[in-house]
């Protein structure tokens, strides 16, 4: 064999070889390629997709969070006027309750003293009414009457 031959032979195999895989082997893989190119060009844009709505969904939870806060805000301040409001009800109620006992307590102090000041003209008029008793017992004496009146006096101390 002559190497010219051989080297001839190996040109036309690399040749035929070439061909099939160029028309048999090299759409199928371009096909694959291609498909490949793809399936990643879709996994990039997804991931892009992904990375703005995670960027926009976080803008829209720190909006809900300053939202959340600001209305707790709000509540707790409703809350503490409420306290307010309810603590000078309650001082108020408290201050009536505090005049109508104060009140009842001095109507009670009047009473006490108009029966107090009844009974000592009871015992005043029981007291002169025994003071004239004694007096018409006796005789009609000035000095006699003036003993009875120091004695009356004594009587009442």
């Amino acid at each position: 064999m002559n190497i010219n031959a051989t080297l001839l032979g190996q040109v036309i195999w690399f040749a035929l070889f070439i061909w099939f895989v160029m028309k048999v082997v090299w759409p199928y893989f371009q096909r694959i390629i291609s498909e490949r190119q793809k399936t990643i060009a879709d996994g990039l844009a997804a991931a892009e997709r992904g990375r703005v709505e995670l960027e926009s969904a976080t803008r829209r939870a720190e909006e809900t969070l300053r939202q959340s806060r600001e209305r707790a805000a709000e509540i707790i301040a409703q809350a503490e006027k409420r306290m307010a409001q309810i603590i000078e009800e309650a001082r108020s109620q408290a201050k009536e309750e505090g005049n109508r006992e104060k009140a009842a307590a001095q109507a009670e102090i009047d009473q006490q003293v108009s029966r107090a000041k009844e009974a000592l003209r009871e015992q005043v008029a029981a007291l002169a009414v025994a003071g004239a008793e004694k007096i018409l017992r006796r005789e009609v004496d000035a000095k006699a009457h003036a003993g009875l009146l120091a004695q009356l006096k004594r009587d009442f101390r």
